[in-house]
């Protein structure tokens, strides 16, 4: 039988193009669309943190009102397992199955959906294995952390035709869409500059040390957690504490900047960084930890043809002091869109009398509010309205089988610039990006890991 290496590395022949070119609905697919009636079975593949407190109160609250029912639990983990059955039985009701793996999950045919919410190296493979069992999915992000990965649940994905979210639910926030929508009008005028951050002053962010010296191999499939990473012992941290450890995350990109380079992506409508240069390193947590705990990004952003125009956007994330928090600033010659105060304001642009004086047509921005609430950016994202109205989104397009706010293109967008910035941090060479074979080039090489 063909192992699940294997049929990822047929799946990553293909280029982006052909993948995207793949007819968005199969007939298998519309066979499996569920009735205006139909009662949604849902399971949760991975009991995390994250799903505990940031997807079920959402699911909790509309699951009656949609006909949505939580029904499984998969995990390699028995304590996760034995966890996430009391904790959904308590929550919601009704009985849930506990399964050892997705492959028993998905091997009872007793569910149409499912959240995916495991380690950050997982979210494709799990997403391929759903959608290829009928599934649609809520996928958190990072989607990919490899460019192999990228492009095998891009394929699978638009071959399905199954609906999945991405968890990049800045796309569901109507402060958000206002600001789309007012960059795409023109009003704004091009865009020169994007500064983002995350900052951040919290020890324990990403450790469990406790829930570590608890975690013992007998107890979990760690063979099947490794999936398609190089096969190395056992260890507890790199299973908990995946976030510290490359391969399996990249840490701050993968976390973090997905989140807020997906708006660069959303608003300019570029799908990548034409390059990328990074500097970091761990200058505070030694503590075994193989992630930067403090790092800079500079990307090029522009049209793929033509060097002479496009914009700069900087990232930058420290873990040893919060000050500066989170920002979000987009500049152009007319002002600024500020996305942390949610303001659009002529601060720092040009003056109609300067524009005068140069006998230059110059975009005067006025001052004004985008509407919708700040991003949620504590370790406890439960009760974030923007997560909330994301699991709707997700939750009425599984009825509707129209397009979710963040589509599968999306996560394969913020993908690339993920790896593009952890190549750069990585191997300390510009980085840039290879079109026709969707490959991330770190100097003249093909980075892997």
């Amino acid at each position: 039988m063909e192992n699940r290496r294997d049929f990822l590395r047929k799946l990553s022949l293909a280029t982006a193009g052909s993948m995207l070119s793949v007819n968005a609905m199969s007939a298998a697919s519309y066979r499996k669309i569920v009735g205006a009636n139909d009662r949604v079975r849902v399971a949760c593949v991975g009991y995390s943190d994250r799903f505990r407190a940031s997807h079920v109160p959402p699911f909790k609250a509309l699951a009656k009102e949609m006909n949505f029912e939580m029904v499984a639990v998969s995990d390699i983990w028995k304590r996760r397992r034995e966890e996430g059955k009391a904790f959904l039985e308590k929550q919601l009701g009704g009985t849930i199955k506990d399964y050892r793996n997705n492959d028993e999950l998905y091997d009872s045919k007793s569910v149409d959906a499912v959240f995916i919410s495991t380690a950050d190296f997982q979210h494709a493979i799990h997403t391929i294995d759903a959608v290829k069992a009928g599934c649609d999915t809520y996928t958190e992000k990072p989607l990919a952390e490899t460019m192999e990965d990228a492009r095998a649940v891009l394929k699978a994905v638009k071959q399905s035709g199954k609906i999945v979210q991405i968890g990049s639910q800045r796309r569901s926030g109507a402060n958000y869409h206002a600001a789309e929508e007012f960059i795409k009008s023109g009003k704004f005028g091009p865009i020169t500059m994007v500064e983002l951050m995350w900052n951040v002053n919290q020890p324990g962010r990403w450790r469990r040390p406790a829930l570590v010296a608890q975690c013992k191999e007998e107890d979990l499939d760690w063979k099947r957690y490794l999936l398609n990473r190089p096969h190395e012992a056992f260890d507890p941290r790199k299973y908990l504490e995946y976030r510290l450890f490359w391969p399996y995350s990249s840490g701050i990109p993968g976390q973090w900047m997905s989140h807020q380079i997906d708006t660069v992506h959303w608003f300019s409508g570029l799908p990548h960084p034409r390059s990328a240069v990074a500097n970091g390193g761990i200058y505070q947590w030694k503590d075994g930890r193989k992630n930067a705990d403090t790092l800079t990004v500079v990307f090029d952003y522009g049209p793929l043809n033509d060097p002479t125009t496009g914009f700069q956007v900087s990232f930058a994330s420290r873990f040893s002091n919060s000050a500066g928090g989170t920002k979000e600033i987009y500049y152009s010659n007319g002002g600024e869109l500020n996305l942390d105060t949610n303001n659009i304001s002529p601060t720092g642009g040009l003056t109609a009398r300067e524009a005068a004086e140069m006998n230059m047509q110059a975009n005067l921005l006025a001052s004004g509010k985008l509407e919708g609430p700040r991003v949620e950016t504590g370790a406890n994202t439960g009760g974030d309205p923007l997560t909330f109205n994301h699991i709707k989104n997700w939750m009425e397009c599984v009825r509707s089988r129209k397009t979710p706010n963040a589509p599968i293109e999306a996560g394969y967008q913020h993908s690339i610039a993920t790896i593009m910035s952890n190549a750069a941090y990585r191997t300390g060479l510009r980085v840039t990006f290879d079109e026709k074979n969707q490959e991330v080039i770190a100097g003249t090489k093909v980075f892997k890991y």
